[in-house]
């Protein structure tokens, strides 16, 4: 099985349908990702199925728990989760947010390698901030504690925001923390083809809707 055939296989796990451009430029992603690394040290992840699993199927698994048309990618780093899951949301626009410079021009040079007319590179720290409308939904990965990461994002936010935070194991004892007016809306347990470790994905909002539950993701 090619590396093209392998990854729309798995992305049909997560419930998203690669057409035959999306897989080949997720894939050439990884090129200038391995191409920039050489110089640049943006990932410790060197192998390439790794690169897959972890990179791009890690990141198109929060697909579905995207809300609206903005979105911002908070601490992207070498533009994960943004870029996959912007390559398969061509009508949302993507902000990719780093305070590494070297992480933000890597960002910059794959949208434009990759065409990517829906994504902008920005070299800054999110708190430091001041978006004229809030976006839609936040996502971080791996980002930082969740109260600092609340805080980190929340200039980002208004009160319909949607804010993504990917995780490793369930946060307990982060959740205990967790900094008013911030609350739980919802969780996710996120499962990776190819991906032994845990993952999840929680849902935070400035309101939580009822309809979503706020307890540990079920298995």
């Amino acid at each position: 099985m090619s590396p093209s055939e392998r990854l729309t296989r798995d992305a049909a796990l997560l419930g998203v349908t690669l057409a035959p451009d999306d897989a080949a430029r997720l894939l050439r992603l990884l090129d200038e990702l391995e191409r920039w690394n050489r110089s640049y040290n943006l990932t410790a992840i060197g192998d390439r199925e790794e690169m897959i699993t972890h990179h791009l199927l890690d990141s198109l698994s929060i697909h579905p728990d995207l809300a609206g048309t903005r979105i911002a990618d908070v601490g992207t780093g070498a533009g994960f989760p943004g870029l996959p899951l912007a390559i398969v949301n061509p009508s949302r626009h993507f902000t990719l947010i780093d305070s590494s410079g070297k992480k933000a021009r890597f960002v910059a040079h794959a949208a434009r390698t990759l065409s990517l007319d829906n994504v902008s590179a920005v070299h800054s720290r999110a708190e430091s901030l001041n978006p004229p409308v809030p976006f839609d939904t936040v996502t971080a990965r791996a980002l930082a504690p969740l109260p600092e990461l609340l805080a980190q994002v929340a200039p980002l936010c208004g009160p319909a925001t949607r804010v993504l935070a990917m995780k490793g194991r369930w946060p307990e004892e982060e959740l205990k923390k967790l900094p008013p007016p911030w609350r739980l809306a919802g969780s996710r347990t996120l499962t990776i083809p190819g991906l032994e470790a845990e993952r999840c994905v929680l849902i935070f909002g400035l309101k939580a809707p009822a309809a979503l539950s706020a307890g540990p993701p079920a298995g």
